[in-house]
């Protein structure tokens, strides 16, 4: 046979095999990367218990608590963000007996690094007693009200604060009172000892 001359016809069902299943490879390929690349750019939605879409846990970031006073097990909590003072006291174990229930607001939400005291019935709970003048107002929890009974804070200073709070998101020293329109260095001294966050 001659270099001129034509393959066997083995040859050609050899080459022309070889051929398909390199061409089946590369098509194989091609799909798998482009799956691949598909599954790379697909939005992650993760259904929530009840059906509605993404589960706030999944992407919300964690709100540490501290939970002490008249509930089964005091200490640190972590709880999703949103969550409220109910969440919070049932992370706890729930209210002990003797538990002053009705001095916690259930429904307020709770903010990162808060401490959630509960008091006994007949106990004076924290803002109580800040507001009595026995202790330190919370920055975080004060209503108008309450701010308006600290010396050189009016109802609309107090109003200022609560409105700066509601903006901006909790206090995280009392530090922060300086960013409030009208609050000035003298001020922040004069109510450093009467209030925290």
């Amino acid at each position: 046979m001659t270099a001129a001359d034509p393959p066997a016809k083995g040859a050609k069902g050899r080459l022309g095999l070889g051929a398909a299943v390199v061409v089946v490879i590369v098509v194989l390929a091609v799909t798998v990367g482009i799956g691949i690349l598909r599954g790379a750019s697909a939005p992650v939605v993760s259904v929530a218990i009840d059906g509605t879409g993404a589960s706030p846990a999944a992407t919300a970031a964690p709100v540490y608590v501290y939970v002490s006073g008249a509930v089964r097990s005091p200490g640190l909590y972590v709880l999703a963000e949103g969550a409220r003072v109910i969440d919070a006291v049932a992370a706890a174990g729930g209210f002990v007996q003797g538990a002053d229930e009705s001095a916690v607001n259930l429904a307020r939400p709770v903010g990162d690094g808060e401490q959630l005291q509960v008091p006994l019935i007949g106990e004076v709970s924290a803002p109580e007693a800040a507001a009595a003048g026995t202790g330190p107002i919370d920055l975080n929890t004060a209503g108008v009200a309450e701010l308006d009974t600290l010396p050189r804070i009016g109802e609309a200073m107090a109003q200022r604060i609560v409105d700066w709070r509601e903006a901006n998101g909790r206090f995280t020293s009392v530090e922060d009172l300086l960013a409030v329109p009208g609050i000035g260095d003298k001020m922040l001294e004069a109510l450093r000892d009467l209030v925290r966050v």
